[in-house]
């Protein structure tokens, strides 16, 4: 099973499956009512080089050429949002995910049981480890006969972008730009691959949840994990921040475009007005050098925004008052 390098370990939208979209949800989101910076960095700000011209990069994603962009200071979560904290949006609104209103999400092929995949009818033909698994959603991320009541601190996974931008409205915080992504993942080192440096492991010690291991049948699970990883694993950045690279994909606020560097500005980019993706940041436990090295802090994907998976999750921003 043989994948091109271009390929990434993300999965199609759900508009290449065929099944019956759910009607529009009228959900609308209050703010709560413990709104708090708690568990934020403070990102200082400033220019920084965005983007790279390494030839380990995919030029076809926009990830270059280098060029300085400047961000306000802002807040960051120090990691993504946790089951804990998902479910304490949900018990306060009883906001539905888009993936509960379909009714199913993408799951990676390997953490199936043998009763649910038995059900399976359905599989990316692009990506085939990734299998269409009906009641799969946050609460239940392998189907119905799962559960995450040993992965509350773990981040919260099957999450649209349409999902976060309900959960940041409530937490009274916001998704970060791209480049607001980039510069905090970056924690102060300037044009390095990794938020610790260029090499992938220090001392022989991994610093990242990402698969080892020949993709997609045999992970070594070297870095200690096959799936998520609880969402302070390893060292922090130098910003604080925790999982930047690997574990799960991440969303930001921009629509995605492969030339942002011609028309995304320099001072506080926001991206296009519109488009058809949203912009994902940082890899997954699933991303491998062989075909899908965007664990890479120049590195980008997108999906639509209704698209949710097994290895998708994010994390908060917020603006300095």
């Amino acid at each position: 099973m043989a994948q091109s390098k271009n390929a990434c370990c993300c999965t199609s939208s759900r508009e290449s499956i065929e099944k019956q979209p759910p009607k529009p949800s009228s959900q609308k989101i209050t703010k709560g009512s413990l709104v708090s910076r708690e568990g934020m960095a403070y990102i200082p700000g400033g220019t920084f080089l965005m983007g790279t011209n390494d030839k380990e990069g995919f030029p076809a994603d926009g990830e270059g050429p280098i060029r300085n962009v400047t961000v306000d200071p802002f807040y960051m979560d120090v990691h993504t949002v946790t089951n804990a904290e998902f479910a304490a949006f949900i018990e306060d609104t009883e906001y539905k995910t888009e993936a509960e209103q379909y009714g199913w999400s993408f799951v990676f092929y390997q953490f199936i049981s043998e009763s649910t995949a038995k059900k399976v009818s359905q599989k990316v033909q692009s990506t085939p480890w990734w299998w269409v698994v009906e009641g799969a959603y946050w609460k239940y991320p392998e189907g119905a006969d799962s559960s995450i009541e040993n992965r509350m601190d773990h981040p919260v996974i099957h999450i649209s972008w349409n999902d976060a931008r309900s959960y940041c409205q409530w937490a009274g915080k916001r998704l970060p730009t791209e480049a607001e992504w980039e510069f905090a993942a970056r924690g102060g080192l300037e044009q390095k691959t990794y938020p610790w440096g260029n090499e992938l492991t220090l001392a022989g010690e991994h610093q990242c949840n990402i698969w080892q291991g020949k993709f997609p049948k045999t992970n070594t699970e070297e870095d200690g994990y096959a799936g998520t990883a609880p969402a302070k694993s390893f060292a922090p950045n130098g910003f604080g921040l925790y999982n930047v690279s690997g574990n799960v994909w991440e969303w930001c606020f921009d629509w995605f475009v492969k030339n942002i560097h011609k028309r995304g500005g320099k001072e506080n980019p926001k991206g296009p007005e519109n488009g058809t993706n949203r912009v994902m940041r940082g890899g997954s436990y699933l991303c491998h050098h062989s075909y899908c090295n965007r664990y890479r802090v120049a590195a980008r994907s997108s999906n639509t925004p209704d698209s949710s998976t097994g290895n998708l999750g994010f994390r908060c921003a917020a603006d300095v008052e």
